[in-house]
């Protein structure tokens, strides 16, 4: 009985279809719960901010950060606990399974590829003030109209980083040699990794425990049920190897839509649960419609191709041991703290002059409710269409 529990949901990677339906659940009572969306790009600008004042440097006063607010630190925010709940969730997830083993990049071009992806990704996520995540997973079902304007550029961007990546220059030319750059495992490795695995899970627990250990009108509690729902959702993502790059990468470059269409699909039924929530009094993030969020978005989702990875997936691959996805957090921290730094220079003729839409209270809260689904049945009719295209487009090449 252990061993097929231990086979079938700790060791093999799970079926991404009901993984990402469930993590549109969980997002939509992460929001109910706690009044946050799942969303990473703005914490790690803020970790930024932080190690910039290590150095005497005063980003308090920085513009941005009075506006996503860098006041506490990673453990008293509640997105910087779900956050180390992510890490600690996939970590939990690769040793559980054995997919931890430390991998540097063969080549300098991946190095500059992740670098400069992760920094771009990371510029254009806070331009348009949220990533995969905030913008797009979590931010069209809280009825923002900016979401809907980085989602579309977002997949534009996407599409013409596919045709970068193929682009000689960037092909890798490494060769592969039996066992370099690896750590040698040592002996018995799956029974030691799946017992630190455990270890790990253990002290999460504690941690969520001792948050948690107040009344349920203490901050700190609220602390430890982000945290918990970050371990889930960290491990989810780990297990069910969900990254939103690959999704519409491989929707361009191959025709195969799966993965893209759940992803629609999770946001339908994240939708319908986050405005139970808003009817319920729970205000939803609303951000400025403007040009930043249509640049912010073609930005991003360039910036996710060349790197090879989205928030959701370098963080688990990381986690995993691959140093290149490393690189690529490196890099949107990199990014994220420029736009941090420059934001005044464009604010006001990008962004803060324009509207913040709600479309509920554009089209009234059924009316808002419809239209977004509507607009999400557009999309996932949008994904068809590419994939169709795509696919009669490789069996004509292969004719």
């Amino acid at each position: 009985m252990w061993q097929f529990f231990k086979n079938k949901y700790l060791t093999r990677f799970w079926d991404p279809i009901p993984s990402i339906l469930f993590i549109g659940l969980l997002s939509a009572y992460y929001f109910g719960i706690t009044g946050s969306a799942w969303a990473v790009t703005g914490e790690f600008t803020r970790w930024g901010g932080e190690i910039l004042e290590l150095f005497g440097i005063n980003t308090k006063e920085w513009e941005y950060f009075k506006i996503i607010s860098l006041e506490g630190n990673i453990f008293t925010r509640k997105d910087g606990v779900m956050i180390i709940g992510m890490f600690l969730g996939a970590l939990i997830a690769s040793l559980f399974a054995n997919n931890f083993k430390i991998r540097f990049p063969q080549n300098k071009t991946r190095i500059l590829q992740a670098l400069i992806g992760g920094a771009i990704a990371g510029f254009g996520a806070r331009l348009g003030m949220g990533c995969n995540l905030a913008s797009f997973f979590t931010g069209i079902p809280q009825f923002s109209l900016h979401a809907w304007f980085f989602t579309i550029m977002s997949v534009i961007g996407v599409y013409v980083g596919t045709k970068i990546i193929k682009m000689p220059f960037l092909q890798s030319h490494a060769t592969l040699q039996k066992g370099s750059f690896e750590i040698k495992k040592p002996k018995n490795y799956e029974k030691i990794f799946f017992i630190l695995g455990v270890i790990v899970l253990i002290f999460s627990l504690i941690y969520i425990i001792t948050l948690m250990k107040n009344d349920s009108f203490n901050p700190l509690s609220t602390l430890g049920i982000a945290t918990l729902f970050g371990l889930i959702f960290g491990f989810v993502i780990a297990r069910a190897q969900i990254c939103f790059t690959s999704a519409f990468r491989d929707l361009f470059l191959t025709g195969r839509g799966k993965i893209a269409k759940a992803i629609v699909a999770g946001m339908l039924i994240s939708t319908l649960g986050v405005f139970a929530f808003i009817i319920l009094g729970i205000p939803p993030k609303i951000i400025w419609a403007g040009p930043n969020v249509i640049i912010g978005g073609f930005l991003f989702g360039l910036g996710i191709v060349v790197a090879g990875g989205c928030e959701c997936g370098w963080m688990y691959r990381a986690m995993e041991g691959q140093m290149h996805y490393v690189l690529v957090g490196i890099g949107n921290l990199i990014g994220s703290v420029i736009l941090a730094y420059t934001w005044p220079f464009y604010s006001k003729i990008l962004a803060t002059n324009f509207p913040k839409i709600n479309l509920l209270e554009s089209f009234g809260n059924y009316g808002g409710l419809l239209v977004n689904y509507l607009l999400l049945l557009l999309f996932l009719a949008l994904i068809f269409i590419i994939e169709k295209n795509v696919k009669n487009k490789i069996l004509k090449e292969i004719a």
